[in-house]
């Protein structure tokens, strides 16, 4: 018991030895706290500072730093001395950049109190909402390029510097029909990325080949909200002079798809050999054993061409070696003139035709298309080869320019008494006979096959001396009584 007493006792000095937390120990520390009212970017922030020590009681005259950060660092903004509740404010511009908005107060220290810093605080933004339009011309000519403009700016005029997106939907495909709901059904695709500059705008240049409908889609940014801009529609136009047919002339019976575009510049003629695929879809079709022209007599010729539409297409002729000149310098100056085309398909597209014993004219003509060698019977006349079977003969645009075989006007006799300065022809003096005529190619049969032109290297007369006889016979009518088409 007395030992547990002078435990006791001992503890108690103990404890009666530890001196008392000093006073001055805390009473020297100062806690700062930054808050601040959301702001729009450009516009100053209100922010207020609090001074207080650990006790929570404000100090009163204390000299506090307010710093951003910028590039990295920290800027002094502006020094301020807090009032009698410990308080100071001061505006704060808020920049468009999160980053750029970072603050803290900083206290430097005294002589009584340690130096202090406050916990970071960002300026919240409050977007301003976004403005973007698109601007630029309503019509292009195709192949040509068109300048669109891009503004993006907000609501209340400052302009936007940012990445914005170029978006396109399909109105229209030139030759090609598209019903109102499948013009609906197609989607918005994105063309590029369109960067606008500090004055918030940016330039693109575009060259669509069919009619479009555009827009920009700018996105949400931290000082401003996303925006879309009206839809503008760009419509593409023929570069050539689109046919105009009279009232109540019929269209050709069949329909054929547009051919690709044309492909470099001008008409762009090129001859070459028969390719492998070119002469296996001839085989049994256009060309068969025992025609008087092989392979190796003919050629292909790729050449553009006007279409009835005013577009231009690249179109492709078999004709014999001796004629590719004057083929494709004929449609050459065609393509110059912008004298129109329908269509230009080798006929073997057609298939084969037993009454003809070669490529089927008839389908081919019903198409208003434009064809040369083909092996075959003379139509209307199976007794006779046709002077396309040597490829030196060119139907062109048979539709509007009828022949008049044993059995009738074809492919339609709509047109039998009737042309057009374009596109029709009925005499030697028209201005597409003239031009086939100066490139030698004869319009051998005159209005009883206005489409039919031959490759005979004269402009008047007999055939040139070196053609094959019987196509010499052929071509002055005399082996199948008046016309061999």
């Amino acid at each position: 018991m007395r030992l547990l007493l002078t435990a006791l006792l001992g503890l108690t000095v103990s404890l009666l030895a530890v001196p008392a937390p000093s006073a001055t120990a805390t009473s020297g520390l100062v806690l700062l706290a930054l808050t601040s009212e959301p702001a729009r970017a450009d516009e100053p922030a209100a922010v207020r500072l609090v001074a207080t020590d650990a006790a929570g009681v404000a100090v009163p005259g204390l000299v506090v730093g307010v710093e951003r950060l910028v590039d990295g660092a920290w800027t002094l903004v502006q020094p301020v001395t807090t009032d009698a509740a410990g308080a100071a404010s001061l505006p704060v511009t808020a920049s468009r950049e999160p980053a750029a908005n970072l603050l803290r107060a900083t206290y430097p220290g005294d002589a009584a109190r340690p130096p202090a810093a406050s916990a970071e605080h960002a300026l919240s933004l409050v977007p301003r909402e976004g403005r973007v339009r698109l601007r630029g011309p309503r019509t292009v000519v195709d192949e040509r390029s068109a300048t669109l403009r891009v503004e993006w700016a907000a609501a209340t005029g400052q302009p936007v510097a940012g990445t914005a997106t170029l978006q396109r939907r399909l109105v229209a495909v030139p030759g090609e029909s598209m019903t109102p709901r499948q013009r609906r059904r197609q989607p918005w695709r994105s063309v590029q990325q369109v960067e606008t500059g500090a004055d918030g705008t940016a330039v693109v240049e575009v060259a669509p080949r069919a009619t479009f409908r555009w827009r920009v889609v700018a996105p949400e940014l931290p000082w401003v909200t996303g925006a879309r801009s009206r839809v503008r529609t760009l419509r593409n136009l023929p570069p050539g002079i689109p046919v105009r047919l009279p009232a109540g002339a019929p269209r050709p019976r069949r329909t054929l798809p547009p051919q690709q575009r044309a492909v470099g510049t001008g008409a762009n003629p090129v001859v070459t050999p028969l390719p492998d695929p070119v002469w296996n879809h001839m085989r049994g079709r256009s060309w068969r054993p025992g025609c008087p022209v092989g392979r190796s007599d003919l050629r292909l010729v790729r050449v553009n061409y006007h279409d009835f539409d005013g577009y231009r297409r690249r179109g492709e002729l078999v004709v014999h070696a001796a004629a590719a000149g004057n083929v494709a310098a004929a449609f050459a100056e065609l393509h110059a003139r912008r004298f129109p085309v329908r269509s230009m398909y080798r006929v073997d597209r057609f298939g084969w035709s037993a009454r003809l014993r070669g490529a089927d004219d008839y389908a081919s003509m019903a198409a208003g298309n434009t064809s040369a060698f083909n092996c075959r019977q003379v139509v209307g006349n199976p007794a006779v080869r046709s002077p396309h079977s040597w490829g030196r003969s060119v139907d062109l645009n048979p539709w509007e320019n009828p022949y008049r075989s044993r059995h009738g006007l074809v492919p339609s006799p709509w047109w039998a008494g009737r042309e057009h300065p374009r596109y029709a022809w009925r005499s030697h003096q028209h201005p597409v006979v003239a031009l086939m005529r100066r490139h030698g190619l004869r319009w051998t049969y005159g209005r009883s096959d206005n489409h039919h032109f031959d490759a005979v290297g004269g402009v008047r007369g007999r055939p040139a001396a070196g053609l094959p006889e019987r196509l010499a016979d052929l071509l002055t009518g005399d082996a199948c009584g008046g016309v061999c088409k």
